[in-house]
Parts: structure tokens; sequence; C-alpha cells
């Protein structure tokens, strides 16, 4: 009987522990925070802020429209108002948020109003998403990276609006391993990606305009 009332309580310690713990674990997943950015292509910019430590995910999509639920091609083909788009979910206490908007503003053509590099029209065009603090932080970000540049920069900060994650076929396209019949063949889609960010020129127009300040290009 001695026994069996020693152990009971080192039970409980344990069962309190692993509440601790559990309880821990969500609070912490409740700290998260994110941002939504349009930068051109959302694969690229996924790409990108996947390698960014601290971000916990970059989700592509659309948002911007009036449209709920809208499809690659209804975007693309445009008139439907959407961005393709970027849900950027990050860990605060590892990166802030005025840190991911001056990442963002020097890794795109934030002089270019119609598109972004190859990929022309509205869908592809930049822009902040944002309301209220993060409004204020993005507007920062903005006055810093266009004093840096020393040009006017047209990205523009609109107003938080609902985000649409795109077709699974679209997440995490720049690192499938999944076959696809390309111009030139049969290729993966980590390296159709590869072909297409190259041939688009993202990184070398970035590098141009940012110079050692670009963001992503190596």
């Amino acid at each position: 009987m001695k026994s069996i009332r020693s152990v009971r309580p080192l039970l409980l310690a344990l069962v309190i522990g692993l509440g601790l713990v559990a309880q821990s674990k969500t609070s912490h997943a409740a700290e998260l925070e994110s941002i939504t950015v349009a930068g051109g292509c959302f694969w690229c910019v996924e790409a990108d802020f996947e390698k960014v430590k601290g971000v916990k995910e970059a989700v592509s999509g659309y948002t911007g429209g009036a449209k709920a639920n809208p499809t690659y091609k209804q975007v693309t083909k445009g008139g439907s108002g959407h961005y393709e788009a970027v849900k950027i979910t990050y860990d605060p206490s590892v990166i802030t948020r005025p840190q991911l908007y001056a990442l963002f503003l020097r890794s795109v053509d934030v002089t270019d109003a119609g598109g972004q590099f190859c990929d022309r029209g509205e869908s592809y065009r930049t822009a902040i998403f944002a309301s209220g603090a993060a409004a204020t932080d993005a507007a920062n970000a903005l006055s810093n990276a266009q004093a840096e540049l020393g040009q006017k920069i047209v990205t523009p900060i609109l107003a938080e609006a609902p985000f649409y994650p795109a077709e699974e076929y679209h997440q995490d396209y720049y690192k499938s391993s999944d076959l696809i019949l390309t111009r030139f063949g049969p290729r993966t889609k980590s390296k159709a990606y590869k072909l297409y960010r190259n041939a688009c020129g993202r990184d070398k127009r970035v590098k141009q305009l940012w110079g050692n300040a670009a963001a992503f290009t190596g």
C-alpha cells in the first residue's frame, strides 16, 4: 500500500508537467502573427520568405478583390481585383513585422506599377495589405526604403482584405518534386520554378535596383 501511495504523487506531478508543456506550446502558437504582401509571382515570394529565420509558413493565395474563393484562372485573367499574394506567418520573438516589411520591399521592383518583371497585369502588382498598427509599420518601412532608394516607390499600402489560399498545386511549388510538362520537356516543379525565375529576370532586376541592399538574391 505504501508503494502505491508514493507512486500517486509522482503520477500527478507527471500529468501536471505534461499539461504545462501542452499549455506552453498552445500559448506559443497563439503568439504567432502574420502579414500579407503581394510581390508578383507568389511562388517566388513564398520561396523567399520561407528561408527567413522566424517565419513559420508562407502560403500562396489571392486577396484584394471582391470575389470569394477565386481561382488562379480568374485572377490572372484580370478584372477580379485580386492580387497574387502571400500570407507570411512568423514568430515575432525572432523577427519583427518592420523587418519583414523591409525585406519585402527590397525583394521586389517597387518602382513598377504595371506588374513585376516578366509578369504583367493587375494581379502581379505589388502591395502591402495592412490595417492599424501593421499599416503604420508598413508606412515607416516604405518611407525608409524610399529614402534609401532615392526613387519614388509605387507599392501601395492597402487595407486588409480576406485572403484566399491558392490551389494546392501552387503551394510549395519551388521545392516540389512532382513532374510537370514544360516547353523544355518533363521537369520537376522545383526545376521548372528555377528556370522560370531566371528567365523572368527577377533577381537580376532586384539587384540592379537595390544593389547590396537587395534581399534574397544571393
